[in-house]
């Protein structure tokens, strides 16, 4: 049976400041935003087969974003985080 990635990894939530600027009044502010960091394991799990070894071996460690949209400090309006840094390889 194959291996689910997450068993590759280890696993932990950061936060994170983000300069971001509203799009609705213009307040650039720093917010504090969600992360999860997926650190590669040093060995594989035991009970991998052929297929589970090649995907650990092309893996590699990254974060990705949790928290989609923030509120804005000035107009209290929820504004989307641009997608563009959604996840960023380590």
């Amino acid at each position: 049976m194959a291996l689910d990635e997450r068993s590759f990894f280890n696993e932990k939530f950061e936060t994170k400041p983000m300069s971001l600027t509203c799009p609705k009044c213009k307040h650039p502010d720093t917010y504090q935003v969600r992360w999860v960091v997926r650190t590669k394991k040093d060995r594989i799990p035991g009970g991998a087969d052929e297929r589970d070894r090649a995907k650990f071996a092309k893996s590699f460690s990254y974060m990705y974003r949790i928290d989609d949209e923030v509120n804005c400090s000035r107009c209290r309006r929820r504004f989307e985080i641009p997608s563009q840094k959604s996840m960023v390889p380590l």
